[in-house]
């Protein structure tokens, strides 16, 4: 059963932790917003999201305190315990690893950053990536939610340069 996750009114509650982010990425609080309402609608989802976008520093003291990893990921998810019928959690995104991840690919840096606020409110859906099923369950899923958003498939070989993620 999936959890019932929503934006609030206004959407995620979005935290740029970092200013290199909006250097990197046009009006990132935007397309964090349109990503996350989109995987939202998508799952069917409702509860309250909150998404920091960090540095790799920040995601690696989390990872190693959370997860016993000593090192940064691209993104982090944190569900909230059910209280009371509510489902929500946190996704944090490092700025370093995103960028590196990014360039790699041939991608634009909005266009992942959307891949990634997608992939973790999936996370805090309970989907998952960690048998074959399961990842192609969610990687069909994440194609379809970015491509109505103007990004295009980054599972598809020779797909990886995007539009980027409208705001």
């Amino acid at each position: 059963m999936q959890p019932d996750l929503k934006a609030g009114p206004d959407g995620p509650d979005v935290t740029v932790a970092d200013r290199r982010w909006n250097r990197a990425v046009p009006y990132p609080a935007r397309v964090v917003d349109r990503a996350a309402r989109a995987a939202l609608v998508a799952t069917g989802c409702h509860g309250p999201v909150t998404v920091v976008l960090a540095d790799d520093r920040t995601v690696a003291r989390m990872n190693w305190r959370h997860r016993g990893r000593n090192k940064p990921t691209n993104v982090l998810t944190f569900e909230y315990p059910a209280a009371g019928g509510i489902w929500g959690g946190d996704i944090i995104i490092a700025f370093e690893t995103v960028a590196r991840e990014a360039q790699a690919a041939g991608r634009d840096m909005a266009a992942h950053l959307a891949h990634l606020v997608v992939h973790g409110v999936l996370h805090l859906a309970e989907y998952d990536h960690h048998h074959p099923g399961e990842a192609r369950e969610m990687e069909m899923l994440e194609a379809r939610i970015l491509s109505g958003l103007g990004v295009a498939n980054p599972w598809k070989p020779g797909r990886m340069v995007s539009r980027g993620a409208r705001s």
